[in-house]
């Protein structure tokens, strides 16, 4: 039943996402028409980073409850879980204070509810509906916060916030891979499970060939995405074989180092982007 709840607010929180875009997308618009001040596409493409850092924590959380909850790399773990339920809450905040749109505020409420749930859910035994229904609290803030990312981009039409965008994405990828990797170990061995951790693969491959070949990277973003070029080509053939299985912790550890560098090579886009 609780399950069913959450997928029902799910398709009326897309709704309300879908009817806000054209809103704050004329906001924004407006204040930029009103001002030749630069600091308005600076403003914007510092908020689409933060948007995007929460998809890749909604990822981070499930993954580390998984990882807790099959006693694998518990304490770190359970560090990183709380941790990042502190900076998502945080980054929340200033979302809230910088996004004047109530429909968009609404959503964001719709968050926070959904970070209490995980909150909730992490305090109780591990089980497997547990697991499931943290999966999709997951599935749900990432949607939530993508919509948020999209809007935001709408408002910038310039080719530096798709990059930053692209890039923030790529942590998330990173957390996503390694959440679907840990979830067929803990028991959930669907489809979907195999068909989500595939798709995050082949997405990240071909976005970061994409950012090695964008013309305007400084040689620091050439250099820190050479260092995960030569870690990813050895490692992507590991994440790829979910149903073999057998390497929880080289997982955990090489997406946690990918989202690390790929969180500085985002923070170097943004500064040369703003």
């Amino acid at each position: 039943m609780r399950n069913k709840m959450i997928k029902k607010i799910s398709m009326a929180v897309v709704t309300v996402f879908v009817l806000s875009e054209v809103s704050i997308a004329e906001e924004v618009n407006t204040a930029a028409a009103a001002s030749s001040d630069p600091v308005v596409i600076s403003d914007t493409v510092k908020l689409i980073d933060m948007a995007g850092k929460q998809r890749m924590l909604s990822q981070r959380i499930a993954k580390d409850y998984l990882y807790a909850g099959k006693k694998i790399a518990a304490a770190k773990a359970n560090k990183q879980l709380k941790n990042s339920l502190a900076e998502l809450m945080e980054s929340h905040k200033v979302l809230v204070k910088s996004i004047n749109d109530p429909d968009i505020k609404n959503l964001l409420a719709f968050v926070e509810m959904s970070t209490e749930d995980f909150e909730s859910t992490a305090n109780e035994a591990f089980t497997l509906d547990n697991a499931q229904l943290v999966i999709d609290l997951s599935e749900s803030m990432l949607e939530g916060s993508q919509y948020v990312v999209d809007s935001l981009k709408e408002t910038v039409e310039i080719q530096e916030s798709k990059i930053v965008g692209k890039a923030g994405k790529q942590r998330m990828l990173a957390q996503r891979i390694a959440k679907y990797y840990i979830a067929y170990q803990a028991g959930i061995k669907d489809k979907n499970t195999i068909d989500q951790m595939k798709a995050a693969v082949a997405t990240f491959s071909e976005s970061h060939a994409a950012l090695m070949s964008n013309a305007a990277n400084t040689p620091e973003i050439n250099r820190k995405l050479n260092e995960i070029d030569r870690l990813w080509k050895i490692v992507y053939k590991f994440y790829l074989n979910i149903e073999k299985g057998g390497l929880p912790l080289i997982v955990f550890n090489t997406t946690d180092n990918i989202t690390k560098k790929m969180n500085q090579i985002t923070g170097l886009y943004v500064e040369l982007y703003k």
